[in-house]
Order: C-alpha cells, then structure tokens, then sequence
C-alpha cells in the first residue's frame, strides 16, 4: 500500500466510511480518523449501526469527506477490524491529541454517557 494515501487519508480531519448492510448497500458515515502505523484508526460507540454492519462484512470502502460526509476525495477498498480494549484506549488518546479541546471534550461527555466500555475502535487497513 501506498504510504502517500495513508498519511492523506490520516492527516484529514474526516474520512468517510462506507459499509454494507446485509442485502448490499452501501451506508456512508464520516468519523475522526488517525493514523495508526500502516493502518487508520477511528472511535465510535460500540453499539453504532456501523459496528453492526462491519462485524457482519469487513470490506469498506474509505475516502477523505467533510463534516456533513460529502466525499471531497476518492475512495478506496479498505478492511475493518473492531478493536480491543487496549487499541480502542490507544485511539482516544491520538484523538485527544490529534483534535484538541474538541477532542478530549467529546472523549469525556462520551464517558460520561456511554463508560469507557460504550465505545470501540475500528482499524482500517487500505487493502489497494
């Protein structure tokens, strides 16, 4: 995998993920995103349509977009993974890091709301 699209798509303040429901279609959802390694990472709460999605097909598709998730970019094939405790604790701090104020404020109204067992991680690696 290119490096140039990993350090794009990881230096974006949001990236759009597309997963597929059961019958095939494709549901697009913009989230912060960090670079993890070779991989981007993102945070969302563990009970999200989009984990249901993903834990039922891992084949997204991911691409740069803004706020409201209108793709300002390409796309491209990616596999999602749920994370683990220590990986999904490990995204939070890069979000906080990488988002701020913002960040670390919507970190700690989701632990207020959700525990820290509310949310998860989700790995992405670009698979083009």
């Amino acid at each position: 995998m290119d490096d140039s699209a990993l350090d794009d798509l990881g230096a974006g303040k949001y990236l759009l993920i597309t997963s597929y429901r059961r019958n095939g279609t494709p549901v697009a959802t913009p989230v912060w995103v960090v670079r993890d390694g070779s991989a981007l990472g993102a945070w969302t709460p563990a009970d999200s349509w989009k984990v249901k999605r993903i834990r039922n097909r891992a084949d997204v598709l991911v691409g740069p977009c803004d706020l409201r998730g209108n793709p300002t970019g390409e796309q491209v094939p990616a596999t999602a993974e749920i994370c683990d405790a220590a990986t999904t604790a490990r995204y939070r701090q890069l979000i906080a890091r990488k988002y701020g104020l913002v960040g670390r404020l919507t970190l700690l109204g989701s632990r207020l709301r959700r525990g820290v067992d509310g949310t998860v991680g989700i790995r992405l690696t670009l698979t083009r």
